[in-house]
């Protein structure tokens, strides 16, 4: 990534809860105050997923993005669905394989790049309980030697 990147939110139980398999940056439609929100640190990934509509539209759903104090009664809501840019094809592409069982697309985060709010997202393949106890103990192992490394 460029040096002009600024990451706002990460969605880290996305690459918990699913195995991501391909990610694309989209842009995102948004209000006045939801800029200002962004830009001040207030949004959350955590029940966020993406919604494509017959293929031809995506939407970012349950994002929360506070809404902003100085924006008083031209604030915006902060569940609404936001509609994200992406060109035809990705969205095809997209489309494609959510209609695979067990796909879906997941935002991982959010950042500003260049002044313009990106939203990172991915298409993501549900992980089985098996799998993520294999992440947790190997994500424990791996602190265990760092700490080991550390002492000595």
């Amino acid at each position: 990534m460029s040096e002009n990147v600024k990451v706002i939110a990460t969605n880290r139980k996305a690459s918990f809860e699913y195995f991501l398999l391909e990610k694309f940056e989209a842009g995102l439609a948004l209000q006045g105050s939801e800029i200002k929100s962004i830009r001040a640190g207030q949004v959350s990934l955590q029940e966020a997923f993406v919604d494509i509509e017959d293929g031809k539209q995506a939407w970012l759903v349950e994002a929360h993005i506070a809404p902003y104090e100085q924006a008083n009664r031209f604030n915006h809501d902060p569940k609404r669905r936001r509609r994200l840019l992406l060109h035809k094809r990705q969205i095809r592409e997209l489309w494609n394989n959510v209609r695979i069982k067990g796909m879906t697309i997941v935002p991982t985060r959010i950042y500003l790049k260049d002044g313009r709010a990106k939203v990172e997202i991915a298409l993501a393949k549900g992980k089985k309980a098996y799998d993520k106890r294999a992440t947790i103990a190997k994500r424990d192992e791996a602190r265990s030697a760092e700490r080991e490394q550390r002492v000595r």
